[in-house]
């Protein structure tokens, strides 16, 4: 016994002894690719010939992403990496790399550092994040070495404007986006102002000359417009060879132009999403979208207004929309439909009559929900396909049933009736990444809790209470559990979550 027991001992003092010079190059390698590009070659670079040799020889480093997320507030986040990092990765790493990158991820304070530093002869992905509008314009009109990579070799291109609250026009993005697509001669795939959910700003460009806009090489596009004329001239064939587009609409609204007719054959991808309620799903989005007689996939996120009619179900989208799609293979949907009936009567179909109406079809599994308004005579509706697969979920009520919703970051509430403890105990379980949850309730709670078990949103750094609460009612109607302030030049009922203090019960004053 006493043999063993100092073979045991001997053994965890050597393992204790052990460190990660020791380990074998096939283990460094699994440890090293789990890092992130930049902090791996930081750390290991010159530490000795060893790591030198696996950094450089053996990770065989195509991609460098030189952006790091920092999140100061809701509206404020820095992508910045240390200064310290940067001159490291410009006189130490870079000048050994920079002939094999493809691929490339700057920021605007130290892209020109990066840029200077080699040629990049093989690069073809570069992402600018977090530019100001005006210096993006400054380099694109510019003799710059962004200028060349540009017009010579980038193929994919993705782009994110910083956040600015007091923008209110879009002319510049607007000029931008027209330069890449005039400049970028090898363009296929283009992410513009997409790359976060929550900053999309929109452009406008349905009043560009004939001229502008135009490209033979793109294949791709992910872009927000302003209105739905914006997306009509996106797709009247000055993008010759485009095959997918996701495109965020801000408002759709009754459209004169005379682009709604042609077929669009060659366009096999296509989503469509819009954050604000509109009246004329029937007269612009139904034309359009029988037109694309070739599509492959298909994704709608829609909040839909109505009067005197029903819910859009399963026989509605079947029969409107899926039969002018023969090569149809996934649709993918959240549609919001409100109805106000205001001089006749309308049966109001049920939850149950709506699941029917996708049963043998070929929708898959669907999540569904009815509301119903007695006082102001308003019905809802929620169809989405499952599982699902969008970062926003609006018009929840207090019909909401449950389900799993891990891809949600941002939440929208409404309701005449109270929203009461359970529901939100509710919404914590079944929306656990959820960052954003906005509230519109002009009731207090009735069956007023105050458990002593928390409800935790763990990642919400914004919540936003609109009508006219007061303290009191702030207090009844979200018991979350955590401490929230009320953030400098915000409106009054917007609240910025405290990152550091988030699990902790404090009242406001």
């Amino acid at each position: 016994m006493n043999k063993q027991y100092a073979s045991v001992k001997m053994n965890n003092s050597n393992i204790n002894k052990l460190n990660i010079l020791d380990l074998p190059d096939e283990i460094l390698l699994i440890i090293f690719n789990k890092l992130k590009t930049v902090d791996a070659i930081y750390s290991l670079v010159d530490v000795n010939d060893r790591f030198n040799r696996l950094v450089f020889n053996s990770l065989h480093i195509r991609k460098l992403d030189t952006t790091n997320m920092v999140i100061k507030s809701y509206y404020d986040r820095r992508f910045s990496i240390d200064n310290n990092i940067l001159s490291k990765i410009c006189e130490k790493i870079l000048p050994r790399i920079h002939h094999q990158l493809n691929e490339l991820i700057v920021e605007q304070n130290s892209m020109k550092y990066i840029l200077l530093t080699g040629n990049y002869p093989q690069l073809d992905s570069l992402s600018l994040v977090n530019f100001q509008k005006e210096i993006l314009l400054q380099y694109l009109t510019g003799n710059s070495i962004l200028h060349h990579l540009f017009t010579q070799q980038i193929q994919y291109l993705n782009i994110d404007v910083s956040y600015d609250p007091k923008s209110k026009g879009s002319k510049i993005l607007s000029s931008i986006f027209a330069l890449f697509l005039s400049i970028c001669k090898q363009l296929i795939n283009l992410n513009f102002c997409q790359l976060f959910y929550d900053r999309k700003t929109p452009i406008c460009i349905y009043k560009f000359p004939l001229t502008s806009c135009i490209s033979s090489t793109l294949i791709k596009l992910k872009v927000n417009v302003a209105t739905f004329d914006d997306c009509l001239y996106l797709l009247d064939g000055r993008l010759k060879h485009l095959s997918t587009l996701i495109i965020d609409v801000k408002e759709i609204f009754l459209s004169f132009s005379d682009k709604n007719k042609k077929k669009l054959p060659d366009l096999k991808c296509f989503s469509l999403t819009s954050m604000k309620d509109t009246r004329h799903y029937d007269d612009q989005i139904i034309p359009l979208l029988r037109r694309m007689i070739n599509l492959k996939e298909l994704t709608l996120f829609l909040l839909v207004l109505k009067n005197d009619s029903i819910y859009i179900d399963g026989i509605q989208l079947h029969d409107q929309i899926l039969i002018y799609m023969p090569q149809l293979n996934k649709f993918t949907f959240s549609i919001n439909t409100v109805i106000v009936n205001e001089d006749i009567k309308i049966d109001r179909p049920s939850n149950e009559d709506i699941q029917h109406s996708f049963i043998g079809k070929g929708y898959g599994q669907v999540g569904s929900y009815v509301h119903y308004r007695q006082e102001c005579n308003v019905g809802t509706s929620h169809v989405y396909s499952l599982p699902y697969q969008f970062e926003y979920f609006f018009h929840l009520n207090n019909s909401f049933q449950g389900d799993i919703f891990d891809t949600v970051q941002c939440l929208a509430m409404t309701d005449g009736r109270p929203f009461e403890h359970n529901l939100f105990k509710l919404i914590s379980q079944c929306f656990p990444l959820l960052k954003e949850l906005r509230v519109v309730n002009y009731q207090p709670q009735k069956n007023k809790q105050h458990s002593s078990i928390l409800i935790i949103f763990p990642r919400l750094i914004l919540l936003n209470l609109l009508g006219k609460f007061d303290d009191n009612k702030v207090l009844t109607a979200v018991t979350f559990g955590i401490k929230y302030y009320l953030e400098d030049n915000q409106f009054t009922d917007t609240f910025s979550l405290s990152l550091a203090n988030r699990l902790r019960c404090t009242n406001v004053h």
